[in-house]
């Protein structure tokens, strides 16, 4: 999912210290920055941004095509991880079909998937970016290019709705993206339909009433509210992906998959 601007300055300082984490050995020294040390005391607690983002494209396998555009490699780590998580997001949804199949007053089961780095890949535009978001430059990217696809996502969420799993989608984007990104979704590969019962994207001018907190929701809040709401439609969530913690954090889910995104970070 894709910030606000005003976590546009935020999300880049946090982006570069969770990927030096998260892709490990070399870029920090002795005393280097921990939860204590949340403001440095020297330059030797901050990773090196360039050296960050060279980390993020070697993980993301990058590769540029003739006309300069960045591109996630299938053969990646990253590919790989997404393998990883999908072969038991795989198995645990199959037993939850299972578990349903012919049981009397069983709700039914369904999926939620988060859009951004969840379902399509932000990759490309972040490398036009440098990763540096704005509304304006996510605006006019969606209006005119489609997102590939994260590695496997769509076979995964083509085989849950071949089993009998509903899927849904559940985005921070702003409902005046939504045409936008249901081309994307279908162009993408992703065969549930994009419609109004099953994707929800942030309304902030006429917010819906299941959201206490009207415009003003948190990502926690609107999307935990928005899989509340499904579930009051006679859901039970089997499975719930997002690429950001706040995406999967306050419950209505019994299972939850993080996939990996260290190019930013949402609160």
């Amino acid at each position: 999912m894709q910030p606000s601007l005003s976590f546009k300055r935020k999300r880049v300082r946090i982006a570069a210290a969770t990927a030096a984490v998260a892709v490990g050995a070399g870029l920090y020294t002795a005393g280097a920055a921990s939860a204590d040390h949340a403001t440095p005391r020297t330059d030797k607690e901050i990773p090196n941004l360039t050296k960050v983002e060279d980390k993020i494209k070697a993980f993301y396998g990058d590769t540029v095509d003739k006309a300069g555009q960045h591109y996630a490699s299938p053969d990646s780590n990253y590919a790989k991880q997404l393998a990883d998580i999908q072969k038991k997001a795989k198995a645990q949804i199959e037993r939850s079909v299972r578990n349903t199949e012919g049981k009397k007053g069983a709700k039914k089961p369904a999926i939620v998937l988060d859009v951004d780095d969840t379902t399509l890949l932000t990759y490309n535009y972040e490398l036009q970016q440098g990763f540096n978001f704005t509304p304006a430059s996510q605006d006019a990217y969606l209006k005119s290019t489609d997102m590939g696809p994260v590695f496997g996502m769509p076979q995964l969420v083509n085989w849950a709705q071949s089993k009998g799993v509903t899927v849904f989608f559940v985005t921070g984007r702003d409902e005046h993206q939504r045409d936008w990104s249901v081309r994307n979704l279908k162009n993408a590969g992703y065969k549930p339909a994009a419609d109004r019962a099953h994707f929800y994207l942030k309304n902030k001018k006429t917010p819906p009433a299941y959201l206490p907190c009207g415009a003003s929701c948190t990502t926690v809040q609107f999307k935990s509210g928005t899989r509340k709401h499904i579930e009051s439609q006679g859901y039970q969530i089997v499975a719930n992906f997002g690429d950001q913690y706040s995406d999967l954090q306050g419950g209505y889910a019994t299972h939850t998959y993080k996939l990996p995104n260290p190019m930013y970070f949402l609160p």
